[in-house]
């Protein structure tokens, strides 16, 4: 079954009751009392798998947060800017973690180097079915550099595939610099890539894996190496959503609350992987078992979908 994904962009009280997260207007005990009873609503905590936080005056438990945690619930925090700022995970998401995080501590290089190499492979594939769908840009050098890559993308192709993606990804925006602090859709992306980074590393948690040790991002500063490794081939699945918001909301210089709406549905977005199309989140849990396996033997492939 799908998680849900929770926004809240208003003042509201979040506690945890009978195993059910209730949400509650501020100042419920001050409305009349008819009412009252539109001003509170209960979700069960295990249909829930990602929520967002995006005001300063939202209120939730530690009993709330508690239970979100133990079934493996994302819970991702924004700044003053609305965008994402920080994500909580839980520390136990499976019941042989311990067994998980040694395959792969002592996962070996060449194997890591080969898992990149899939990983890169796959990116630049989805990155041309992007391009070619909504651009009409050629993408045979793409396919060409796709069948290139080699273990551990010594060739940096990955790069060269970035680079030409970017330059031709938004015709109308012939000067579109794809970076953090850059003029937008980078607001749409950045929003965008963060749900999907979340998802991902919730992912990683529920396969007993640690989000931290990437198999080729290994930035000392950064807790989520590993989920922006296996998040790369998804990143085409976020591209090709903004791109269809740009067509529908032409100002897209803001975040607004209709866009953000948008953005939200990419754990339900359908993706393909096996030959079987599922939401992206169900996919990402498959991905991240397939990866536990190829630490400890079973498998020589992570599974990725195809766009």
């Amino acid at each position: 079954m799908i998680k849900k994904t929770l926004y809240f962009g208003n003042p509201i009280y979040l506690s945890l009751r009978n195993a059910q997260l209730v949400l509650r207007m501020p100042d419920a005990d001050k409305l009349e009392e008819s009412f009252k009873q539109d001003a509170e609503r209960t979700i069960p905590i295990e249909d829930i798998g990602v929520v967002v936080l995006d005001n300063r005056r939202i209120t939730i438990t530690t009993g709330a947060m508690e239970a979100l945690l133990a079934n493996n619930c994302a819970i991702i925090t924004c700044d003053s800017t609305d965008l994402p700022v920080g994500l909580m995970l839980p520390l136990c998401g499976n019941t042989t973690q311990s067994e998980r995080f040694r395959t792969q501590i002592d996962a070996s290089l060449p194997l890591k180097k080969q898992l990149w190499q899939q990983t890169v492979r796959q990116k630049i594939l989805n990155q041309a079915t992007v391009l070619s769908k909504n651009t009409g840009a050629i993408v045979k050098n793409m396919q060409v550099w796709a069948n290139e890559v080699r273990s551990g993308d010594p060739d940096n192709l990955e790069a060269r595939a970035a680079a030409y993606y970017w330059r031709n990804l938004f015709p109308t925006l012939p000067n579109f610099v794809r970076g953090r602090e850059g003029d937008p859709p980078n607001n749409l992306l950045n929003y965008g890539y963060a749900i999907l980074r979340a998802c991902v590393a919730r992912g990683l948690v529920g396969s007993g894996l640690l989000p931290t040790l990437g198999i080729h991002h290994h930035n000392r500063y950064n807790a989520y190496c590993l989920a922006d490794d296996i998040m790369e081939p998804y990143r085409p699945f976020v591209d090709d959503l903004v791109i269809n918001i740009m067509q529908q909301y032409p100002d897209y210089s803001e975040l607004t609350r209709s866009i953000k709406a948008a953005l939200l549905t990419i754990p339900s977005l359908d993706v393909t992987l096996d030959g079987k199309r599922s939401p992206l989140m169900i996919a990402v849990g498959q991905t991240t078992a397939s990866l536990a396996k190829c630490f400890n033997g079973e498998l020589r492939k992570i599974a990725y979908p195809e766009l």
